[in-house]
């Protein structure tokens, strides 16, 4: 990378491992986004980045969190998270290879899907879902975390919706997203698609990422948790139509 588009990615990445502090999600979708609409990087070698990065960040805040991690459900997720996991790796380096168009367009719609299935301010059900959903759920994380370290939405609705304290709730899936990150670490490396050159200039970010954390907890901005959702779901919906649209439009030239 440049010393200019560095500096763009470490912008990037604090404001995106803030708004993961405040929110509980969004870190992979901002960073992930941002990339695929400006082209810091290509999106293999950025998963791997954000993959390290999410690992630093969900380090950071279980220090002190671990305590909390309701393990029961942490264990029926990684059940199926880290099976399809694998699924959506190979996923990506099939569509990296001559199918960019096609990888920006998937990325543009998750995020898109992804912001408006957060905006809504998940219902409390009443009672525990049953064991079988949090496979379910699970299994559509690592897909996406394979794909594009990207874990979080599928996670973020169905807990939420848990008859569970929050606290627990932020721990259990920052300790998924760091386990996750963990197994796609190990993936990317034993697949030889470790990132060469100067893109491991990205990580430069981790004292970034770790500071924008720091910066969450003891200093949080003078806005409630709703109109926090509400800044990050118009800029992941933005960011989401602005990657997909043009993927969309070169698919459509490309077939005439």
């Amino acid at each position: 990378m440049s010393f200019s588009a560095l500096i763009g990615f470490l912008m990037l990445t604090g404001a995106a491992a803030y708004a993961q502090t405040l929110t509980g999600f969004a870190f992979g979708l901002i960073t992930m986004g941002g990339i695929g609409l400006t082209g810091l990087l290509s999106l293999p070698d950025a998963a791997m980045i954000v993959s390290v990065l999410t690992l630093v960040n969900a380090t950071q805040m279980l220090i002190k969190g671990w305590r909390e991690v309701a393990w029961r459900e942490f264990r029926l997720v990684m059940l199926s998270s880290i099976p399809f996991l694998f699924v959506g790796y190979a996923l990506l380096e099939w569509l990296a290879g001559t199918r960019a168009d096609w990888l920006r367009l998937i990325l543009g719609v998750v995020i898109i899907i992804s912001s408006l299935q957060l905006a809504r301010k998940p219902e409390p059900l009443p009672q525990r879902s049953g064991n079988a959903s949090f496979l379910f759920f699970g299994g559509i994380a690592g897909l996406m975390g394979g794909l594009f370290s990207t874990a979080g939405p599928p996670l973020v609705y169905h807990f939420y919706r848990q008859p569970m304290p929050l606290l627990k709730i932020r721990e259990t899936l920052v300790t998924v997203f760091a386990l996750n990150a963990v197994f796609r670490i190990g993936l990317v490396g034993l697949s030889g698609g470790l990132p060469t050159g100067s893109a491991w200039s990205g990580l430069l970010a981790i004292p970034v990422v770790m500071g924008a954390t720091h910066a969450a907890r003891n200093w949080p901005p003078p806005l409630s948790p709703t109109r926090m959702r509400q800044i990050v779901f118009v800029l992941l919906f933005l960011s989401g139509v602005s990657l997909g649209a043009p993927a969309v439009l070169h698919l459509i030239g490309a077939s005439r």
